[in-house]
């Protein structure tokens, strides 16, 4: 389907303003209206709040990040309004979401540690003002080495913030300086230390496969990670992304072997060290899964808020894709005439097989089969033919209480996904 672009609601004049805009109002209800899909149920649903600025970009980040820069702001970026801009986009979206609990918050960049301790508190202040949270919402925040305060990250965690995820990627100085990073080992190490001084529940991002490195120089990052004994880690092959410096000039990386070698190696500490494997780049402790990650990967739904942030938003008969202006700037201009949403489209039937496979099938796992019909609304035979080709290639392993990739279809995950592409 073309992507249709939204005219939203006029921005509300005052901050605090409800959000009864009309024309906003009009949108949800055409979304109520009749439709392809017949959904028994919505699924839960997660906020997410992107934060487009960061203090340098990495040259192998291809995600929405922008270099702070003056501007005549004292952090580098327009803090107060940005935040401003944020609440009026939440208070335009209310109607899409109207009456749904929010479970859990992810408030990803970027680098949202830049964030004033102030600015955090009145986001999630203005937050919990417009949208009712569950009593065990999920709060994640990430953050960066380099950017880390102790008396900072003991006021986000009393403002609400309940988990934290650090992107370490590496406790290797000299493979902090080839990322680009910002950080040097001794401030990745502060950063952990600050971390389980304030928070009891935190993620440690890593790469592996890094330019030049050996196995055994993956394994004493891992080790290290390890020795933090955190309750969740994320473990990321690092890959050339199109538009990125690494993309238009790449450094000289592990072969294939070496990084089998490094994910077998992977695989064996974190099995012996309590963790459980439960999505394609995952590891967590008993009881300390991302629940906002795996909502995704469960096809939950989610509204995405700020510059370039992306939303999945469930009706009883149609599913709805939004994806918001990215350029901080024209998202703040966007915001202010009432039109933060670029682009918008359903998802078609014919496409909804795979846009649920794409996710589902990274959970290692598997999922539920009812959960096909609870989340798409459409019956588990539209995917039947694809289904039974991905079996008979030892790709997938399914009865009747279960479906999920074999190791096999873990390896070679991405042919396994396409085959969903066609109905």
């Amino acid at each position: 389907m073309i992507p249709i672009k939204v005219v939203g609601a006029k921005a509300a004049s005052q901050p605090s303003a409800p959000a009864s805009h009309s024309d906003v109002a009009g949108v949800a209800a055409k979304y109520l209206a009749g439709g392809t899909l017949n959904l028994t149920a919505l699924p839960p649903l997660s906020l997410y709040i992107h934060f487009p600025w960061c203090v340098k970009k990495c040259p192998y980040c291809d995600f929405n990040s922008h270099e702070a820069r003056d501007g005549g702001h004292q952090a580098g970026f327009p803090e107060k309004e940005y935040l401003d801009a944020l609440r009026t986009d939440l208070e335009m979206a209310l109607p899409l979401i109207w009456g749904r609990k929010i479970y859990t918050i992810f408030i990803g960049g970027g680098t949202p540690s830049l964030l004033s301790a102030a600015g955090l508190d009145r986001l999630l202040s203005d937050v919990r003002t417009l949208l009712p949270l569950d009593s065990d919402v999920e709060i994640t925040m990430e953050a960066n080495p380099g950017t880390f305060e102790a008396e900072k990250f003991k006021s986000y965690r009393a403002s609400g913030v309940n988990r934290l995820s650090i992107g370490i990627q590496s406790f290797s100085e000299r493979h902090l300086k080839a990322l680009g990073r910002i950080h040097d080992d001794g401030e990745a190490r502060r950063a952990v230390d600050i971390a389980v001084a304030n928070f009891d529940n935190f993620n440690l991002d890593l790469m592996y496969a890094l330019p030049s490195q050996t196995l055994e120089e993956a394994q004493r990052d891992i080790e290290t990670a390890l020795s933090y004994q955190p309750p969740h880690l994320s473990l990321y092959h690092l890959t050339m992304e199109p538009n990125t410096l690494f993309a238009k000039y790449p450094p000289a990386l592990p072969d294939d072997d070496a990084s089998a070698d490094m994910q077998d190696m992977i695989a064996e500490l974190t099995a012996a060290n309590g963790y459980q494997h439960y999505e394609v780049s995952a590891y967590a402790k008993a009881g300390r899964r991302a629940r906002h990650n795996l909502n995704y990967w469960e096809f939950g739904d989610y509204l995405g808020i700020g510059a370039g942030a992306h939303s999945k938003l469930s009706f009883p008969h149609r599913i709805l894709r939004q994806a918001r202006y990215k350029q901080p700037k024209a998202y703040m201009e966007q915001v202010a005439l009432g039109a933060p949403v670029q682009e918008e489209r359903e998802i078609g039937r014919e496409e909804m097989g795979f846009e649920f496979m794409l996710n589902t099938l990274r959970l290692c796992g598997g999922f539920d089969p009812r959960l096909f019909m609870e989340r798409t609304g459409m019956a588990l035979n539209a995917i039947e033919r694809q289904l039974n080709a991905a079996e008979a290639k030892g790709l997938l392993y399914r009865d009747h209480q279960i479906i999920r990739p074999t190791e096999l279809g873990q390896r070679f995950l991405n042919d396994l996904q396409e085959m969903f592409l066609t109905t």
